[in-house]
């Protein structure tokens, strides 16, 4: 079932599952918040969990885009890639450019890809994900994640960015599960083709479907996320929160009754947690691996651009 995640087990390995991978943080090292003013939850008298989106909601940036400079020090893309990278960046930022600008990125990014080699991807993802990544995390959420885990929720990071992004920041979190965009690989390449897209009500089924193999029951559980976009993902569960949320998703939060929180300190988790260990690799080569982060990052903000704008 496309988009359905799998689980590692305690010694590290992955099980196999028809629908790609799931990486879990083993291992990672927990801490107290230490702000007595941190959100508590009643725990919950059912199995239940937290869903978290990740891009202005977990961390402060684009995770799609972050990684153009790696990906040029690496040889992948050059220079002119980088600098669309950058505009593109400042697009999610100030919300600049119109559909079909972003639409006409896409494509680029799309065609971009298509060859590059698996292995190396991961390994330039992995290599610098603390230097690009780790500043960026809201330090809000890492103690909102926290806050459900010691009161015996799952965490989920869902996210319409790329799966080989996505995991390896969802193990800096400490989640238990993260459901991304993947795209098709073939002979340890991408093929340019998108497999998997986790976006809008996609994003909710995965929350139905893993609630159903893991027996969450979704009336107690929460969902956080800054878009209008995720509203079928939000509307899933019981306790819906919006996080720094967009113009549409601000109206709605407050037609509903539903908290808003304002999440402004992005801040290195490297200076407050003991060293993490690297996140456990996809034992799947030949599956499906999420490449497509910046492919997937622009298609999201060009739908959410039409939608905010409608």
């Amino acid at each position: 079932m496309p988009g359905e995640p799998t689980r590692s087990r305690r010694d590290g390995q992955l099980p196999d599952h028809p629908c790609g991978q799931l990486h879990r943080a083993v291992d990672t090292p927990r801490r107290t918040p230490r702000s007595t003013r941190s959100p508590t939850y009643p725990r919950p008298v059912t199995r239940a969990a937290a869903f978290f989106d990740l891009d202005k909601t977990v961390i402060a940036r684009s995770s799609a885009l972050a990684f153009g400079r790696p990906f040029f020090q690496g040889g992948l893309i050059n220079r002119r890639a980088v600098l669309r990278g950058t505009f593109a960046q400042l697009v999610f930022m100030f919300s600049g450019a119109d559909e079909d600008q972003v639409e006409r990125m896409r494509a680029h990014i799309t065609a971009m890809c298509t060859g590059w080699a698996v292995a190396q991807v991961r390994d330039i993802v992995e290599e610098a994900l603390h230097e690009i990544v780790d500043p960026l995390i809201y330090a809000e959420a890492a103690e909102l994640i926290e806050a459900h885990r010691a009161e015996g929720r799952d965490v989920v990071i869902v996210s319409t960015s790329g799966e080989e992004v996505v995991a390896p920041i969802g193990a800096m979190v400490g989640a238990d599960y993260v459901v991304a965009t993947r795209m098709v690989i073939a002979e340890g390449r991408y093929t340019g083709e998108i497999e998997y897209y986790n976006y809008g009500e996609a994003k909710a089924q995965s929350l139905r479907d893993l609630a159903a193999r893991r027996g969450y029951d979704l009336a107690d559980c929460h969902a956080y996320s800054d878009s209008s976009t995720d509203l079928p993902m939000l509307e899933a569960v019981g306790h819906p929160t919006a996080v720094n949320p967009d113009k549409t998703l601000r109206r709605v939060a407050l037609e509903r009754g539903w908290p808003v929180l304002s999440f402004t300190k992005p801040m290195a988790l490297r200076g407050r947690l003991r060293a993490l260990p690297r996140p456990p690799r996809p034992l799947l080569a030949g599956a499906t691996v999420g490449v497509g982060a910046a492919v997937a990052g622009l298609a999201w903000y060009s739908r959410r651009r039409s939608q905010d704008s409608g």
